[in-house]
């Protein structure tokens, strides 16, 4: 996956979904999936909703590990939605467990 094509298509749910088939990382996929169930997300909205809520809600730091991520990664555009996902499943886990007014992450995707 080309970086430019990911980041531009994340907001597409179908897209998101197929991006994140495209890892082949069935724990992960397992993860979204059992996250996002109780908000009522699919994979593919929540793999859209973690790229977004990345955007809207990452510290400096946190753009800075993705950056490093990608400067070794063989396929940036994995590697970004991994690490947009893996951060977005971080933040959930640490979230308080009445909800956070519906959507994951605490922010409307």
């Amino acid at each position: 996956m080309l970086l430019s094509g990911v980041l531009e298509r994340l907001g597409e749910e179908g897209y998101a979904a197929e991006a994140l088939l495209a890892l082949e990382d069935l724990p992960l996929m397992l993860r979204v999936e059992a996250t996002g169930r109780p908000f009522g997300e699919t994979v593919g909205q929540y793999a859209c909703g973690a790229a977004r809520r990345f955007a809207q809600l990452a510290s400096g730091d946190d753009w800075l590990a993705l950056l490093t991520a990608l400067e070794h990664a063989r396929d940036p555009g994995s590697a970004c939605l991994k690490h947009m996902l893996e951060w977005s499943l971080r933040r959930d886990a640490e979230a308080p467990a009445d909800g956070c007014g519906g959507s994951c992450t605490c922010a409307a995707t």
